[in-house]
């Protein structure tokens, strides 16, 4: 019986790689069917209803591998991914801050988290968070464009400066799109 659950699963998995998005879903439903507790099966699903924007699917699906995983980072990262993409910014924080509780060198966590915490107005735990992205991924420029916007709106040109000069060195364009972002309006140079 497991190697025809495995062998579904992996069908699953060919289906979806193929786009044949109904074909992976059957697969999967039947696998938890017939083993509700194969979590690779119910993470997968969860991953292909996040992809397909089924977004109350996909967090049913994570929430059920965390019963039987409550600590897997990557699980915990896609919660809050989710959430974060249907505004639930409370929602999205507090997996976002769980996934980092389980693995603090989840750099895509640290960014969630920066880019959740600015949603609610929280700047300076935004902050943190991307200097924390920033730190263990120190080439990704989206991290750091974030990090320039969070200094911007935390008044603090001289650490915008430094990032500003950091991304330059890697991603001009990305740089660019920050300095415009950044830049004070006509009127208010004038003053």
């Amino acid at each position: 019986m497991k190697l025809d659950l495995w062998w579904l699963y992996h069908r699953a998995n060919v289906f979806a790689l193929l786009r044949r998005h109904d074909k992976a879903i059957d697969d999967l439903q039947e696998v938890l069917r017939l083993d509700p507790t194969f979590v690779r099966a119910a993470a997968s699903l969860g991953f292909l209803y996040g992809t397909l924007g089924r977004h109350r699917l996909a967090i049913e699906q994570f929430e059920n591998v965390l019963k039987a995983r409550p600590e897997d980072s990557v699980i915990l990262f896609n919660l809050g991914y989710v959430h974060h993409l249907l505004k639930e910014y409370e929602a999205a924080i507090d997996a976002f801050k769980r996934a980092l509780h389980a693995n603090r060198k989840i750099d895509r966590a640290w960014y969630g988290l920066g880019l959740a915490l600015a949603a609610v107005g929280r700047h300076e735990e935004s902050a943190q968070a991307f200097e924390q992205a920033a730190e263990l991924q120190p080439m990704n420029g989206h991290a750091w464009y974030e990090l320039g916007m969070a200094y911007f709106t935390l008044n603090r040109r001289s650490k915008l400066d430094e990032v500003i000069a950091h991304l330059d060195r890697f991603d001009p364009k990305l740089t660019q799109h920050l300095v415009r972002a950044t830049q004070k309006p006509a009127s208010a140079q004038t003053e």
